[in-house]
């Protein structure tokens, strides 16, 4: 959770920092880089086949109450190297453990967990999304295009026996560990509005969608974002954005083998700065 607080913390220093002087808004930036806080909802089932059975699909709030809510810290930047063309990048992460007697029998790679044993779980998602626009239509106060998407999810998961159904303690043994590098490509559209011409408020929207089977992950992708930007200063203001990313995907890849049904949703706030 470190990037949490280094992001927080950021955000109040950037804030206090900033310029005073107000300046109209324009749809696009050459460059922006923002830092602030994601309060996330994720709801996650995850199935991890091994090498001689098939994994049983546990979902995580079910099967071991992981809480499905968190507050995380997020950063990103835009880049727009020529007048209709430009690019982006987010990176947060986010990570849950738990301990429970588990109500079913769980199979988990090789190792089948029995009906009331107690189990631990650790849970790290690392999140990616990078982006194409070419901003093919440009007004004075608005402007729309295509868009092309990466959402990269790196998942770590672990299970460890704690203790039999016979009560003897078992100190984390039988422990399997999975992890997975799922990327997924998205193509839908964005688009930008400076609200009664220029002035300090900004709102954009971008969606997308995608369905393949690449280099044996077949997947089915959806995402979408919402936000308003509010800048009381020349170069740096304040965003808000509500995004949803859904993503089903069976893999048979060499590090994961089995099925992940993962939906992560939330409001970002965030500080930006910009030219």
């Amino acid at each position: 959770m470190k990037i949490a607080t280094m992001s927080l913390l950021s955000l109040a220093c950037v804030g206090l920092l900033a310029p005073s002087q107000a300046r109209a808004v324009e749809p696009l930036d050459t460059f922006s880089f923002r830092v602030g806080g994601y309060i996330t909802s994720w709801d996650t089932k995850v199935r991890a086949d091994g090498q001689t059975q098939r994994g049983s699909q546990v979902e995580l709030d079910r099967d071991f109450g992981l809480d499905d809510s968190a507050t995380i810290g997020y950063v990103g930047l835009t880049w727009r190297p020529w007048d209709s063309h430009e690019f982006g990048l987010t990176y947060y992460q986010d990570d849950a453990d738990a301990t429970r007697t588990i109500a079913r029998d769980i199979t988990f790679r090789d190792t089948t967990y029995q009906a009331n044993s107690t189990v631990s779980v650790d849970v790290g998602i690392d999140a990616y999304e990078g982006y194409y626009v070419w901003w093919a239509a440009q007004k004075e106060n608005w402007t729309l295009g295509p868009r092309v998407g990466l959402v990269w999810y790196r998942l770590d998961m672990a299970m460890a026996l704690q203790v039999d159904v016979n009560g003897n303690a078992a100190g984390g043994a039988f422990r399997e560990e999975a992890q997975a590098d799922l990327p997924s490509l998205t193509l839908g559209g964005a688009w930008r509005w400076t609200p009664g011409g220029h002035n300090a408020w900004r709102i954009g929207a971008d969606v997308g969608y995608f369905k393949a089977n690449v280099n044996d992950v077949d997947g089915d992708v959806t995402f979408g974002r919402i936000g308003v930007e509010w800048y009381p200063w020349e170069r740096s203001g304040f965003t808000l954005d509500y995004s949803l990313s859904k993503i089903s995907v069976d893999a048979r890849k060499t590090d994961f083998i089995g099925n992940l049904d993962f939906i992560d949703s939330g409001l970002k706030l965030g500080y930006i700065y910009r030219w």
